[in-house]
C-alpha cells in the first residue's frame, strides 16, 4: 500500500505519508510537512485508489479460494459460474443504452447482471445436476457466459460507436472519484469475507468429498450454495467497481495453496493478502510503464497471471 501511494508525480515521502496518516489518528497530532496539495492527492486521489485495489485484490482472491473450496476445483476462480459474463452484458447494456450519460449507471447494471448470470448457472445446474451437482454448476457456467457474451458481441455489433467505452470498462480499471467507489462496496465484501472465513473448517469437511462430508453432519449441497452465492455478491460488488480483472482470483490461492497447503484456516486469510498486495502493485506497473499514459490493469494482471499460472500447473501437474 505505501508503495502504491508513493509511486507517481506528486513528490510524497514515506515519512510524509506515515506522519500525515498518524496525524488522522484521535488524540494525536503530528505535523507530517506535506503541502495543501500534496495532502490532497493523498487523501482525495491515491489512498481511495489504493484503497479500493486492496478491497477488489482481496475479495476476488478470497472469492477464488471458496470456488475451488467448494468445487474441488483448482482451475475455479470467482468468473467460473458466469460472473464477469454477466458483468460485462450488464455494463455493455448501460453503456449502449444510455450513451455517454449511461456510464454512470455501469456499476448497478454490472452488480445485477453478474448474480443474475449465476442465478441462472445455479438454477440450471441444480435442475438437471442429479448427483454429479458441483460438475454440472461448472458446465452450466461455461454455457450461461457464452450466452451472456454473445448477446454482448450483438449489442457492441449494433452500437460500434460505444466500443471504446465498452473495452476500458471491461479491461479493469481502479480509477475513482474520491472514496464512493469504496463505500459503495466495502459493505458488500465485509459480508463475504466474513462468511467464507467462518466455513473455512467446512471447506477442509467437503473437500474429501460429499458422502464423506454428509457422514460428518454437513449438508454439502446447502453449504455450497451459501458459499457460492456469498462468494457472487462480493465478485460482482468489486467488479462493478473495477471492471473485469482476470487472474487473480484464480492464479493467487493456487499460488498460496502450494506454499502452505490445502488447509483453509490458513489458505483464505493468506490468499486474502496476497490478492490486496498483488493488485495494488499491478496497479503501480499499469500506472508506471507506459507514463503519463496508462494500461488496463487487467492487462497488467493478464501479462503477470498467465505465465504464472502455466508455470504453476506445470509445477503442479503430479499434485492434482
Amino acid at each position: 500500500m505505501l508503495v502504491g501511494i508513493l509511486v507517481g508525480p506528486a513528490g510524497l515521502t514515506a515519512q510524509g505519508v506515515l506522519l500525515d496518516v498518524l496525524d488522522k489518528v484521535p488524540f494525536v497530532d503530528v505535523e507530517s510537512g506535506l503541502t495543501t496539495r500534496q495532502q490532497a492527492i493523498l487523501w482525495n486521489i491515491r489512498m481511495p485508489r489504493v484503497v479500493l485495489g486492496v478491497i477488489v485484490g482481496a475479495m476476488l482472491a478470497v472469492a477464488g479460494a471458496a470456488y475451488q473450496g467448494v468445487f474441488r476445483n483448482p482451475l475455479a476462480d470467482p468468473y467460473l459460474l458466469g460472473v464477469s459474463s454477466g458483468a460485462g452484458l450488464g455494463a455493455t447494456l448501460a453503456i449502449v443504452v444510455g450513451g455517454a450519460a449511461g456510464f454512470a449507471g455501469v456499476p448497478v447494471a454490472a452488480f445485477a447482471g453478474g448474480m443474475l448470470a449465476v442465478g441462472a448457472t445455479y438454477a440450471l445446474g441444480r435442475t438437471v445436476g442429479g448427483s454429479r451437482t458441483e460438475v454440472i454448476i461448472i458446465l452450466a457456467g461455461v454455457a450461461v457466459a457464452a450466452f451472456a457474451n454473445a448477446i454482448q458481441t450483438f449489442f457492441m455489433q449494433l452500437h460500434d460507436d460505444t466500443l471504446r467505452q465498452v473495452y476500458s470498462w471491461m479491461l479493469g480499471r481502479l480509477a475513482t472519484d474520491g472514496w464512493s467507489d469504496v463505500r459503495t462496496v466495502l459493505p458488500y465484501v465485509i459480508v463475504s469475507v466474513v462468511v467464507i472465513m467462518l466455513h473455512r473448517r467446512t471447506l477442509d469437511v467437503m473437500s474429501v468429498g460429499d458422502v464423506e462430508a454428509s457422514s460428518l453432519g454437513i449438508n454439502p449441497a446447502r453449504v455450497r450454495l451459501i458459499l457460492v452465492c456469498i462468494a457472487t455478491l462480493g465478485t460482482a460488488a468489486v467488479v462493478s467497481a473495477s471492471g473485469l480483472i482476470g487472474f487473480v482470483g484464480i492464479v493467487i490461492p493456487h499460488a498460496v495453496r502450494l506454499l502452505i497447503g490445502p488447509g483453509h484456516r490458513l489458505l483464505l486469510p493468506l490468499s486474502l493478502m496476497v490478492g490486496a498486495a498483488f493488485l495494488v502493485l499491478a496497479d503501480v506497473l499499469a500506472r508506471t510503464v507506459m507514463s503519463p499514459a496508462e494500461l488496463p490493469i487487467g492487462v497488467v494482471t493478464a501479462a503477470i497471471g498467465a505465465p504464472f499460472f502455466l508455470v504453476v500447473l506445470r509445477r503442479s501437474r503430479g499434485v492434482a
